[in-house]
């Protein structure tokens, strides 16, 4: 023992970078240190009916299910987030999980009474919560740092379910939307489509018309046969001149060509020739017919839009599937004792042979 003192007397600076920190580490990670168990856990988000790619395409594909890509960061995020951490905090009690007196000064949160806000929570809850994303399969790996096993779990596992309500969210939100701009619009056609019908109802009232191709079709009927019994009372007439100029029925077929000239005069002037004519309201009437079967159509296109949005809603359109449940470790994985010990030591190796190097280069120019 006195023969070491000696020598370290003699070589301080190999006891200051190497002797001493070493034998603090080992009395840190060998006596002080609490133990650390971290609990794993694996999960997938998932949308339906989309092509997988490599590394958990088989089995996605077998559900019909494939990942989606990009909610996968938004799972991530949230779990690494203040509202997670809040969750936590009100239903687990982080806080004072992780500032347990139990817990060394150096690991626990808050040790030395410095800073206790929220801010600096969220910052030691960030170095204890850590998620990776394989790039290939787009699986997440969770894993949570706790002073005990069960409590690491806990944990994990309440991350885990926060991020399927997370989710589930995402999906009442997009369903709510979904069916409500559908409905919207289902309202907004019924309303045109009973104004177009009004508008051409209140038309027919207003111009005493019901049909006016229809009507004026029958119209031009009237007219012809009146033109056929016109010109058959022509043909009469012109025989009877023929035959007894002085016949008294002469007259009579005379002022029945008359009227009957009249009667097609009025009966054409109520097809065209007037405004007040067929021809002339049919122009309006087919307008206003011709919107009110087009607001039918996209009244009809809005149900069955509205029926497919809320078909389309009952499918659920992320999954946030586990692929191995959150452990309970039954040892402490850190801190890796022996290892950090052997760090400490050939960190100060190094720090002593650089230092060594610079002093012998200062001594030997000083001489």
């Amino acid at each position: 023992m006195a023969l070491a003192l000696n020598y370290l007397k003699k070589h301080r600076l190999f006891a200051a970078t190497v002797v001493v920190p070493t034998l603090i580490a080992s009395i840190y990670y060998g006596v002080i240190a609490s133990d650390i168990y971290i609990s794993e856990s694996q999960f997938v988000v998932r949308a339906p009916d989309k092509p997988t790619v490599s590394g958990l395409g088989a089995m996605l594909q077998s559900t019909g299910l494939s990942s989606a890509h990009d909610d996968v960061y938004t799972a991530r995020d949230y779990i690494l987030s203040r509202d997670a951490l809040t969750s936590l905090v009100h239903n687990l009690s982080y806080r004072k999980l992780y500032s347990d007196t139990n817990v060394d000064k150096f690991s626990r949160f808050d040790g030395f009474g410095v800073n206790n806000s929220f801010e600096a929570l969220f910052k030691y809850y960030q170095k204890q919560v850590g998620i990776t994303i394989d790039s290939q399969s787009s699986i997440l790996t969770l894993s949570v740092q706790a002073f005990d096993a069960n409590e690491a779990k806990k944990i994990n596992e309440h991350l885990l379910s926060i991020s399927e309500q997370l989710i589930n969210r995402l999906n009442e939100r997009g369903r709510a939307d979904m069916i409500g701009f559908a409905e919207d619009e289902v309202a907004r056609a019924m309303a045109r489509a009973k104004a177009a019908s009004m508008a051409v109802s209140d038309y027919r009232d207003a111009k005493s018309v019901f049909d006016p191709e229809k009507q004026s079709s029958l119209q031009l009927q009237l007219v012809s046969k009146i033109q056929d019994e016109l010109i058959a009372t022509r043909a009469q007439l012109s025989q009877m001149i023929s035959l007894s100029p002085e016949n008294p029925q002469v007259a009579l077929l005379q002022n029945k060509i008359a009227n009957l000239t009249s009667q097609i005069a009025s009966e054409t002037a109520k097809v065209t020739g007037s405004n007040t004519s067929l021809a002339q309201k049919s122009s309006k009437y087919e307008q206003l017919v011709l919107e009110r079967d087009f607001a039918g159509k996209q009244l009809a296109a809005s149900l069955a839009s509205l029926e497919s949005a809320r078909n389309e809603a009952l499918r659920q359109h992320l999954y946030l599937e586990r692929i191995s449940q959150p452990n309970t470790p039954d040892i402490a994985l850190e801190p890796r004792r022996i290892r950090s010990i052997a760090a400490v030591f050939i960190l100060g190796l190094i720090m002593w042979g650089i230092l060594t190097i610079l002093l012998a280069g200062v001594r030997e120019h000083q001489e």
